[in-house]
């Protein structure tokens, strides 16, 4: 199984590549992580709707074909890292790669939210790209360690 992060974004702090790095490699052989990050639009006097759809098309064009698309949306269903985990076992039992997808400044492209598989959010807070990849690939790691009954996640 393959879980890919498509983020729009393509310039992160050292330290958010660090940790992204860290937690990508701890994952075992049967589940591997890839992260692909697009360009952002330049925003400039562009309307929204150009900018979605200059996204939504370079996210599109990322996303391996036959990929169960997962959109991280502020109005997602909320999900506890052991409803989290259950999906990870869920996708794994399907044989299911999965593209979970972070949105642009503005977000994703409203179609495309609707049209994804599941919304999911990560919080309630508002955080910046750079911490949301680190947060994802910890939460589907912690995810996996659940599963797999790892000392990682202890309750």
């Amino acid at each position: 199984m393959k879980l890919y992060v498509v983020a729009v974004g393509q310039r992160v702090p050292d330290w958010a590549q660090t940790a992204w790095d860290d937690y990508a490699k701890r994952f075992p052989p049967e589940i591997k992580v890839e992260l692909k990050a697009v360009k952002t639009e330049p925003r400039g006097s562009k309307t929204l709707e150009t900018l979605y759809a200059a996204e939504r098309e370079r996210i599109e064009a990322a996303i391996p074909k036959g990929c169960r698309i997962v959109a991280l949306d502020e109005r997602g269903t909320t999900l506890t890292t052991l409803a989290l985990a259950a999906k990870l076992k869920s996708w794994q039992l399907e044989a299911d790669n999965v593209a979970l997808v972070i949105g642009g400044p503005d977000g994703l492209d409203p179609a495309f939210r609707q049209a994804a598989h599941e919304r999911i959010r990560l919080s309630d807070l508002t955080l910046p790209h750079a911490m949301v990849r680190v947060l994802l690939v910890e939460q589907l790691y912690r995810a996996w360690s659940v599963n797999a009954n790892h000392p990682y996640h202890r309750e």
